[in-house]
């Protein structure tokens, strides 16, 4: 697998534009709370570096993953929103529940990106168990919170220009 040969979250590769100017929200679930505090940390410090300013940062709690999807969907209603980040993890559990979710999620994040025509990222771990997310949270193999600060970044950009 990929993400056993190297560090995820290594942009050492890319030019990123700067997010100096843009304006992000971040929708985060407070559900496995220990993974998601380190993903938004790692979004926060993702945009920051490149020029992000912490007012420019709306930051948005919500209960659980499922709830990600009507939290990017109400922050922007708000029309100076540039890019939306959402960080969640759904832990694979003995029920089919976890497939439930992690389809709902993703479909519902594509959905109000498609509905606002602006980015909402992707940037909620679906693992087998907690070591898994937690190496994937600022672990052995990065932070997908600063992956999903990148790329939103980058697709702001792209939206922008476009």
């Amino acid at each position: 697998m990929a993400s056993s040969l190297k560090n995820l979250s290594d942009f050492s590769h890319l030019q990123v534009k700067s997010a100096q100017g843009l304006k992000f929200a971040i929708v985060v679930s407070q559900w496995n709370a220990q993974v998601t505090g380190a993903l938004l940390n790692g979004a926060i410090e993702g945009l920051t570096k490149h020029g992000a300013e912490e007012k420019d940062i709306k930051i948005i709690e919500v209960p659980g993953s499922y709830e990600l999807t009507s939290g990017a969907d109400i922050v922007l209603r708000n029309k100076d929103i540039d890019a939306v980040i959402c960080l969640g993890c759904v832990i694979q559990g003995e029920t089919r529940h976890f497939d439930f979710i992690c389809d709902a999620v993703a479909n519902g994040i594509a959905n109000v990106s498609i509905k606002y025509n602006k980015p909402v990222i992707f940037g909620v771990l679906t693992t087998d168990n907690l070591e898994q997310a937690l190496d994937r949270a600022g672990g052995k193999y990065g932070n997908k919170g600063k992956e999903a600060a990148i790329t939103a970044i980058q697709m702001a950009h792209i939206s922008k220009e476009n």
